[in-house]
């Protein structure tokens, strides 16, 4: 029981003293297990770190972050901008729908909030600003919309999540998560356009609209990718690891010889950058994968799960206590770190109640979603309010509406799983 005790409050000690979230779990699985177990036990410490990455689904993670910087540093978002604004055209609000639908697309290239925030962030806000658009109201909304991509396939999220559970189907998983990404993205655009209309946002809006035909056609090479990326899968021409390689290979076909704006040292920056970012993450998977052994050899895990179980008999009461915990979580940590950590708690939980594994992960994504722009720490949100250059604070009267909606969004998949199952089932996945 001690070292059960060890385990969360070395983890949480050094998460208030400023600890990296790897070094935290890490460290605390380590000093529990040294405590807890024998020596023979301790010396297993660096074969179950190394086994926690010895995976051959996590090579998809370091190929779709290339991918996502490849398209990037490409031009992509480029495009896609060009091509949204030709749909909705110069009216007010029409910005910040525009910002929302290439937040959508660019999800499904890189499978990451942060990267997607940072690239549709970069292009989107001095455009918003000439447009008569409040900076903090512009950061709030693309970080918002950018949390959608750990719906839409192919979200990392959900990779590290498949590995984690047994018996989810990936695929099943990525075809869950396209609706609700869907629902998410309206909940963004419908309060975004009230706002814009009551607040006169936009106001500045002018110009001819875009060429449609010609912005499709610029646009085509980004919008191929997330359908090469499902239709390989849906096909079975290949896994979603192999997915992930083909993904980074058209990419570099895209950059290099259709839009013929990257050069090589272009494409080494890249590389080295998605390594840096890739090595982060793996780190961390290395080190939750030592957090999550140690709770599960001590018998943490289990007896946190029965004090949970023990609180109530109602699923529906079980599942909001749980979803407020995630929120939570989510402010102040990124989505893969969650999974790595509260999943080895909560997938007993979810077996207990019998609930739809596929859809208690759409569930997890969704509500991390919302604490990826929720202050005091939101991921997606600090790199839009750097790049606006406002404080964060001042975006929270415009996050908060946001929140209201995502949570209505949220809701709606919680009382009608089919809006997650209904895809995945018609095309045949195990759910």
């Amino acid at each position: 029981m001690a070292a059960n005790f060890l385990l969360l409050g070395v983890f949480v000690l050094l998460l208030l003293i400023g600890a990296p979230i790897a070094v935290a779990l890490g460290l605390a699985g380590a000093a529990a297990v040294a405590v807890g177990l024998d020596l023979n036990t301790v010396a297993m410490i660096g074969t179950n770190t190394y086994a926690s990455v010895a995976k051959y689904p996590l090579i998809a993670i370091p190929l779709f972050v290339l991918t996502g910087m490849v398209f990037e540093r490409s031009g992509v978002a480029g495009r896609l901008v060009t091509f949204a604004q030709a749909i909705v055209g110069p009216r007010r609000g029409g910005l910040a729908i525009v910002a929302t639908l290439v937040c959508l697309i660019m999800g499904g290239m890189s499978g990451s909030g942060p990267a997607d925030a940072a690239a549709v962030a970069t292009i989107m806000i001095p455009s918003m600003m000439k447009a008569g658009y409040p900076r903090s109201f512009s950061a709030g909304l693309i970080a918002a919309s950018a949390s959608t991509a750990i719906l839409i396939p192919p979200s990392i999220a959900l990779i590290i999540y498949s590995i984690l559970v047994p018996g989810v189907d990936l695929r099943a998983l990525f075809a869950a998560g396209v609706f609700p990404g869907v629902l998410a993205g309206l909940a963004v655009i419908i309060p975004t356009l009230i706002i814009s209309r009551v607040k006169n946002f936009g106001a500045a809006e002018h110009g001819e609209r875009p060429p449609f035909w010609k912005s499709l056609r610029e646009a085509v090479p980004g919008l191929m990718a997330p359908v090469i990326i499902l239709g390989g899968l849906r096909s079975g021409l290949f896994t979603p690891t192999e997915a992930a390689a083909v993904a980074v290979a058209y990419g570099l076909f895209v950059g290099v010889f259709l839009y013929r704006n990257m050069s090589l040292g272009d494409v080494w920056r890249v590389l080295a950058d998605s390594a840096e970012i890739s090595a982060v993450v793996m780190i961390i998977i290395s080190l939750a994968g030592l957090f999550a052994w140690a709770g599960s050899t001590l018998g943490a895990f289990d007896h946190a799960a029965a004090a949970i179980l023990s609180v109530s008999d109602d699923g529906s009461l079980v599942l909001i206590m749980i979803m407020v915990v995630l929120l939570f979580a989510g402010m102040i940590l990124d989505g893969v770190s969650i999974y790595l950590i509260t999943l080895p708690l909560l997938i007993p939980i979810a077996m207990a109640f019998e609930w739809n594994l596929t859809w208690f992960g759409i569930l997890m994504a969704m509500n991390i979603a919302i604490g990826q722009f929720t202050p005091p720490v939101a991921v997606n949100l600090m790199i839009t309010a750097r790049i606006a250059r406002v404080p964060i604070e001042e975006t929270i009267p415009w996050v908060l509406w946001l929140m209201l909606t995502m949570g209505g969004a949220l809701l709606l998949v919680i009382l009608f799983p089919g809006i997650a199952l209904w895809l995945p089932e018609m095309l045949g996945y195990r759910v």
